[in-house]
């Protein structure tokens, strides 16, 4: 009876893990949609490129946060504006900086934040290196042995 009780329960609770991680959320309001349905299209699928700069891991179309519904608005004003999508996307980059795409360039000084993670992989692998040669080529410390004194005494101790 346990073990189908467990068993039960397992199923229910997988069950319902699955319908809501399958489900993604979004905070976009009613009257933020457009009404050309190929446009509100194209705003849906910019806008999971763009981070939501409050929420921070969030895209603006997940996000319920001011400044994220600010974002969805301008995005759609570009769009129905007539803005092609690297121009929509161009502007809101120009105006709140390369840091709202969830997915930044490598180019410019974003180069080296790509950059950083290797390099700093080689380097740690060069300096283990050097460390283990190091190690292997080093004399081995030799043990000074004892003194006829410091045996004699030794041996006492020994004895009791």
């Amino acid at each position: 009876m346990k073990h189908l009780i467990a068993l039960l329960f397992a199923g229910c609770f997988f069950t319902l893990t699955g319908v809501f991680a399958g489900s993604v959320a979004h905070a976009v309001q009613p009257d933020e949609v457009l009404d050309d349905p190929a446009l509100e299209a194209r705003a849906r699928e910019l806008s999971k490129d763009l981070r939501c700069l409050v929420c921070r891991n969030e895209s603006i179309d997940e996000s319920n946060a001011e400044l994220a519904r600010d974002l969805r608005i301008l995005l759609r004003e570009r769009l129905v504006a007539g803005d092609s999508d690297t121009e929509a996307m161009d502007f809101i980059v120009e105006r709140y900086g390369e840091y709202v795409l969830l997915r930044p360039t490598a180019t410019g000084a974003n180069w080296l934040l790509w950059a950083a993670g290797p390099l700093m992989l080689l380097i740690a692998a060069g300096v283990s290196l050097g460390y283990v040669r190091r190690r292997s080529t080093a004399k081995a410390r030799t043990e000074a042995s004892l003194s006829d004194e410091e045996q004699a005494r030794l041996q006492e101790i020994l004895k009791d």
